[in-house]
């Protein structure tokens, strides 16, 4: 294996989830053949895939674009190192939000709280990645004999049982001592919270579960918000309020929180697996019972697709089993930040371990997640663009070309900061044996539409949405409901997405803004259908060019306000760039630049559909 065919394999699509290169009604045990005749070595072929356009990257056209890239990226890099040196006039405004650093003799911004918890934490959450796994196989060394072992795709469904119940018990322990070391006696209120919501789905009236499932998540989404996560102080206070003891009880209970003492900032990841749950339980009552959907449909319980196990209903005794359920909310790996798999998804997969987990593949992708963190190291080390933009700056002192470069950086580590744990708890999630989607799979930089964005973004909690959001609520366009229902029905999601993230205005007004800013793209699809310009491809690609720019300006204005300046920051940012005749030929300049990018990734996107990959984003 040569370096680059090593590196090849590392970012290939394969890699990174092989959901992204078979379909989800494919087999699992079909997964590798799939795969196989997707990569490189097996597509040199003069016949291409219906749909797939000729290659573009030896033209003219194409060499020029590539010229470009080979100017602009290093001056793009090259105006945040500038604005990031101690000889900066800018420097003594941030230096205080500066931490010492390891890289390069270079201090380190690590002024971002969400991203600092996480990477000041590396060394122990890498001992517990590795010490989890080992202490199952321990488990299942004792507890299993060696004729079952770890469940293959040969299991019989004697052995699939056992394993299902050594994952779920080993899963149920492992998950109490876990929420137990990370919250204290705090995990008694999340107990509390969960058993509730176990109560509505197996006790409430059958029609009335997704009501009150959904009005008690989210009464819980803002009283954690409003009452700061329920301190037993203020609790003892209110039950005893003459009585001093109750009050000194209270005080000592939440001395005691635990690693991570505000359970509530990361309780909104659980809040969708209860939801799942309820509404996967009352799915599968609606379903005939008389018969296992397994023996009509005629399928192989050893390699279902991931559609039949994200879809058909775990056996009910899992669902009625309180264990099981504290098992699968509380399942370690992914407990924090996800990415968010279903109740059935996680039953058949704790059952019969998934045909896409192999030594390779879970290496590989471990590989690229290091490359990943080297990479936001080495940009928090050289590029000190959130420190600058926390220090409250005076955006006319920059020049128009480093303000956008202040801004799109920004942007880029806020998709790094997101990224890194995902990979990590997905990582460690695929070395205990269960493969959760996974939750990004374009760069941030090879996006050019807003829709496609969203469904590349944070993948699983999309599919969640999807599953548990829109289609309940009547879909989209061509779904059964008229574009104006559609456009609704995102205001309704983007509403839920923005309060699920942070019950503040700033983030309610990135919602708004997100679906604000899809409307145009919506309309030039109306205006400027596929099938009336399929024999002018050039002239429709162009044409998708310069909308695909309005749409990347929209996009990246959008997650500024919600995630890094604010919609004051955003107004300074762009007066700062458009207040001057420079400023103005500089943001032609740019949008030309984009106008590249954007032919670049048609044509990337192009590249995956010759080897048979049709991807929606």
């Amino acid at each position: 294996m040569t370096v680059y065919s090593f590196f090849r394999d590392v970012y290939s699509l394969d890699t990174l989830d092989t959901r992204l290169t078979t379909s989800s009604k494919t087999p699992s045990k079909d997964a590798d053949d799939i795969s196989k005749s997707t990569s490189k070595d097996a597509v040199k072929t003069t016949d291409l895939p219906p749909g797939a356009s000729p290659t573009k990257w030896g033209t003219p056209e194409f060499y020029l674009y590539t010229l470009v890239f080979v100017v602009c990226v290093p001056l793009m890099y090259k105006a945040v190192w500038d604005v990031s040196q101690p000889s900066s006039p800018h420097y003594k405004e941030y230096e205080k939000l500066l931490s010492h650093g390891w890289l390069f003799g270079r201090k380190v911004d690590n002024s971002d709280g969400q991203y600092a918890g996480f990477r000041d934490n590396i060394p122990y959450l890498s001992i517990l990645l590795l010490i989890h796994p080992l202490l199952r196989r321990a488990y299942n060394f004792l507890t299993m004999s060696s004729e079952t072992g770890m469940s293959t795709s040969k299991t019989s469904s004697s052995t699939a049982s056992q394993h299902l119940a050594s994952r779920l018990n080993f899963d149920f322990v492992s998950g109490l001592v876990f929420i137990s070391a990370l919250h204290g006696f705090s995990a008694l209120k999340v107990l509390a919270i969960l058993y509730i919501n176990y109560c509505i789905a197996m006790r409430a009236p059958r029609h009335a579960v997704p009501t009150a499932t959904w009005i008690f998540n989210l009464t819980v989404l803002f009283a954690n918000e409003l009452a700061q996560g329920y301190h037993f102080s203020s609790l003892t206070e209110a039950a005893a309020p003459f009585y001093a003891g109750a009050q000194d009880l209270g005080k000592f209970l939440d001395g005691w929180g635990g690693l991570i003492p505000r359970w509530e900032v990361l309780f909104n990841i659980t809040i969708l697996r209860l939801i799942a749950f309820n509404m996967d339980y009352y799915w599968s009552l609606a379903r005939d019972r008389a018969g296992s959907p397994l023996e009509k449909k005629q399928l192989d319980p050893t390699s279902l697709s991931e559609r039949d196990r994200v879809t058909i209903p775990a056996p009910e005794p899992c669902f009625t089993s309180f264990r099981t359920y504290l098992a699968y909310v509380l399942y370690p790996p992914l407990y924090l930040a996800g990415p968010i798999l279903n109740f059935n998804d996680y039953i058949s997969q704790a059952s019969y371990t998934a045909a896409s987990i192999t030594t390779r593949r879970t290496t590989l992708y471990g590989v690229r997640f290091i490359l990943t963190l080297f990479c936001m190291e080495f940009l928090l080390h050289t590029a000190y663009v959130v420190a600058i933009s926390k220090s409250d700056p005076d955006w006319s002192t920059y020049s128009p070309f480093e303000l956008s470069m202040l801004g799109y950086f920004n942007l880029h580590i806020i998709w790094l900061k997101l990224l890194i744990p995902w990979r990590f708890f997905r990582l460690w999630s695929l070395i205990d044996g269960i493969d959760p989607a996974e939750n990004v799979v374009r760069c941030m930089s090879d996006n050019y539409s807003a829709l496609s964005f969203w469904r590349a973004w944070h993948r699983s909690y999309n599919r969640w949405i999807v599953r548990y959001v829109y289609v309940p609520l009547g879909g989209g366009p061509g779904g059964g409901t008229g574009k104006a229902r559609g456009v609704l029905n995102m205001l309704a999601v983007f509403t839920f997405v923005a309060l699920w993230h942070d019950i503040n205005l700033q983030l309610l007004l990135w919602g708004w803004l997100v679906v604000f800013f899809v409307l145009p793209e919506v309309l030039a699809t109306i205006a400027f259908p596929r099938s009336k310009w399929k024999h002018q491809p050039t002239a429709y690609r162009l044409i998708c060019g310069v909308g695909a720019v309005f749409n990347i300006m929209m996009m990246m204005a959008a997650n500024l306000v919600g995630f890094a300046l604010g919609l004051d920051g955003l107004k300074g940012l762009v007066n700062g760039m458009l207040s001057s005749a420079a400023g103005v030929l500089y943001t032609v300049c740019a949008c030309g630049a984009l106008f590249v990018g954007a032919q670049v990734m048609f044509e990337h996107r192009e590249e995956e559909k010759r080897k048979g990959i049709f991807l929606k984003f």
